[in-house]
């Protein structure tokens, strides 16, 4: 076989998978319900709703166990907005809470007779975030996880010739003759023709309004019939009892359908023969046809004529039921996205008059075609600026149909992080030191929120307390909140204080934020400018370099921040990078402190200068005033006088030798980590080395070269101890959630030395 046809052949295959456009006989579909009932019975708003669930997932509490949690979770919405899309939209945590709790609210039935708009201001991503909603809703609808079924009539004209052959003898003659010149001359123009199929022995007749098959079923006949084709579980409980369901038992089907079912129950012996000539197919989804998906922008002008026809197919109607009047095969544009979504991409111009035109169609669900009623129960979304809302002023009954969702700038400092790697590439994080890139989004953000929160300013009470990290206003700590992380530096009065209803009041207050300030398009051409300034290969960007571009380069955008709001962000950048650097240089591996104390006691018993074997660690030691004195610093503080400090190697020593070595190890054969003094001095070298992890280094120049030095010749000149204890630095802050390189790594480490950090935060 040649590459050519194995390709084809892989194609046809792929193709035929992906097809799913067979129809079946409403026996078959029936099967398939009981078999799979929760796929099949849905309507629009499930299926939304399903998707939606299906592309985000279960959302993520990082704090599960809290008890004043607002379930205000962490959802990952690229499956939905980012992945396979040409033009991603980045959803931040507010919005895809928002958007979930809509979503959730909207199966119910009480909720299903709305225009849902999202209202943003320009800049903020809408035509985006819609474009991308419908593409993936397309694409879930005509999966199979997504895929629902709709009516397809199946005439059987040899049936319905036999039932009233007197009748219909001539017709069928007729109807024969125009099916032979079908077959013979017009078939492949015929099959293209939308809303029609045909074989030899039946007529088929696509619902145009896309009908549920189960809406054929009478209404006054439902409930006995579920309740004897499905079995007793929690589905058939659902079914009957759930709001969202409801449509299952109220709802009727098209004109259309309605007139095609009752003009055969007058033909029929039997309702079985009618129910032989439904069929179910898969709803297929195209929006650039118009089918299932309808958007509308607003320079598209209105049709003049808004009702569709086939004359050729009401011909043949008319000929198999003999009666003109029976079936009017009429219908509007709106029954193409009946069952589906219809969207307006902006409420102005030409789009204001349709939304106006839905008003009716939305509280009653049904759209007049001449003298015929049309059904829909569409999702119907559009998307609003703020100075639009005057479109739907003065129609109080409408706007008791209008659910707003806001769609602001990005509140969210990770999410507006992802718009610059995206836009800019993922390797603009390797120009940065960490924490920059994302101080330069806290700048941005703090430009859309309001300046004065009393959400905030009533949970803490003294904002003045956290100077040191946050801003008087407090929106670096709001901020936080909005990426659902608590800071570390509350105040654990504080911390219990945040209740569940001050969470959701603050989180309430994001509803009032986002439409000011920078735009998306403003942020990105902004970190463009700064980037492109800052960049460059021999160093990283510095916090220093973002300052500067706020307060020396563009004065005029320091304008829009609050009154030092920088400075706050620059205290809030130094507690940060001095927690960091103090956690890579605490030994949390106790197997460490403990080696350091092992070698310490023995160490005490030998004479500066020698070098010998510990038998307790095995580790070669290289015994020095350096060496001793390190570790001291780590037990009784490096601001320890002299004197003192020799008074406690001594007694230690005289401890040691005279109890710890005679009494305790060699006489009892204790572990040397079980005994007294080892454990003294474990507890005193915990305390202090967390208190106070930093001490032993502020003021020893040496560390300091060794910091900039590592990784080169030079550094293998510094004595041992200083060695390990950079290298266990470096590479705790390279090997950690930190993501430091080894520069960024030295550069931070030189910046909290020279900035004296640790003595400024102590204090």
């Amino acid at each position: 076989m040649s590459n050519v046809d194995k390709a084809l052949r892989h194609l046809n295959r792929k193709i035929s998978e992906r097809e799913q456009s067979q129809t079946i006989g409403f026996d078959e579909f029936l099967r398939i319900l009981a078999t799979r009932p929760t796929s099949v019975v849905r309507n629009v708003f499930q299926t939304f709703h399903d998707m939606i669930h299906g592309y985000v997932g279960v959302g993520v509490d990082e704090y599960p166990d809290d008890p004043e949690s607002i379930n205000y979770v962490n959802y990952d919405c690229a499956n939905l907005f980012v992945k396979d899309t040409d033009h991603p939209f980045f959803a931040d945590r507010l919005f895809a809470n928002r958007l979930i709790n809509h979503v959730d609210a909207m199966k119910s039935s009480a909720r299903q007779n709305k225009i849902y708009i999202f209202e943003g201001p320009p800049g903020s991503g809408k035509s985006t975030f819609l474009n991308t909603l419908l593409l993936k809703f397309e694409e879930y609808a005509n999966s199979a996880a997504g895929m629902r079924y709709e009516v397809v009539w199946r005439l059987d004209r040899r049936l319905l010739a036999r039932i009233n052959e007197t009748q219909l003898s001539s017709f069928v003659d007729r109807l024969t003759n125009l099916l032979d010149e079908y077959e013979l001359g017009q078939a492949d123009q015929l099959e293209m023709k939308k809303g029609e199929a045909y074989s030899s022995d039946y007529v088929e007749i696509p619902c145009p309004s896309h009908d549920h098959p189960l809406l054929l079923i009478p209404k006054r006949d439902r409930r006995t019939f579920f309740d004897e084709l499905f079995k007793n579980d929690e589905f058939k409980w659902k079914l009957f009892t759930d709001k969202e369901f409801e449509w299952v038992f109220r709802e009727t089907p098209c004109t259309i359908c309605s007139s095609i079912f009752n003009a055969l129950i007058q033909r029929m012996p039997t309702s079985m023969d009618i129910y032989r000539m439904i069929h179910a197919r898969p709803y297929r989804f195209n929006r650039r046809l118009g089918e299932g998906i309808t958007v509308f922008n607003p320079g598209d002008r209105p049709m003049k004529q808004n009702m569709i026809t086939n004359e050729q197919l009401q011909r043949k109607i008319d000929v198999l039921l003999g009666d003109s009047n029976a079936v009017k095969y009429h219908f509007s544009s709106f029954a193409k996205t009946n069952n589906g979504i219809y969207a307006l991409m902006d409420v102005k111009s030409h789009n204001s008059e349709r939304l106006l035109e839905l008003h009716n169609i939305i509280s009653e669900g049904i759209h007049k075609v001449e003298e015929l009623e049309e059904n829909v129960k569409s999702l119907f979304i559009a998307l609003m600026n703020p100075e639009d809302e005057k479109a739907i002023e003065g129609f109080p009954s409408f706007s008791d149909r209008i659910e707003f969702i806001n769609i602001p700038y990005v509140m969210d400092l990770h999410t507006e992080v992802e718009i610059y790697r995206n836009t800019f590439g993922k390797h603009i994080d390797e120009s940065f030191l960490p924490r920059v890139l994302h101080n330069f989004a806290r700048i941005i953000i703090a430009t859309r929120m309001n300046k004065k929160s009393p959400a905030m300013l009533e949970w803490i009470e003294n904002p003045a307390s956290y100077a040191n990290y946050c801003d008087e206003n407090l929106l670096l700590l709001k901020m936080e909140i909005y990426c659902g992380h608590i800071p570390p530096w509350l105040t654990e009065e504080d911390r219990k204080r945040l209740t569940a209803k001050r969470r959701r009041r603050i989180i309430d207050e994001s509803e009032q934020e986002g439409v000011t300030g920078f735009s998306g398009r403003d942020s990105i051409k902004l970190f463009n400018e700064f980037y492109s300034a800052h960049a460059r290969k021999d160093g990283l960007i510095s916090m220093q370099s973002l300052i500067s571009y706020f307060t020396k380069w563009r004065t005029d955008l320091s304008e829009m921040l609050p009154e030092h709001f920088l400075d706050s962000v620059v205290k809030n950048y130094d507690y940060g990078v001095l927690q960091e650097v103090k956690e890579s240089l605490y030994y949390y591996n106790d197997e460490q402190i403990s080696r350091d104390l092992l070698n310490y006691l023995f160490a005490l018993n030998f004479e500066s200068g020698a070098v010998t074997l510990c038998s307790f660690t095995n580790d070669k030691l290289e015994i020095s005033e350096d060496f001793l004195r390190s570790i001291e610093g780590r037990l009784i503080g490096m601001d320890m006088a002299d004197e003192a400090r020799l008074a406690f190697r001594r007694e230690t020593q005289k401890e040691y030798a005279s109890r710890t070595l005679t009494q305790e190890i060699l006489a009892s054969g204790k572990d040397p980590r079980e005994t007294g003094l080892f454990q003294a001095l474990h507890e005193r070298y915990v305390h202090n080395l967390k208190e106070k992890v930093l001490e032993p280094f502020v003021d020893n120049e040496n560390f300091r070269r060794a910091i900039k030095d590592f990784d080169t010749e030079a550094f293998k000149t510094y004595d041992k101890r200083i060695r390990d204890d950079v290298t266990f630095l470096i590479n705790n802050l390279c090997a950690s959630r930190l993501h430091y390189s080894k520069q960024s790594a030295k550069e931070v480490c030189v910046y909290v030395i020279d900035q004296d950090l640790a003595r400024r935060f102590s204090s």
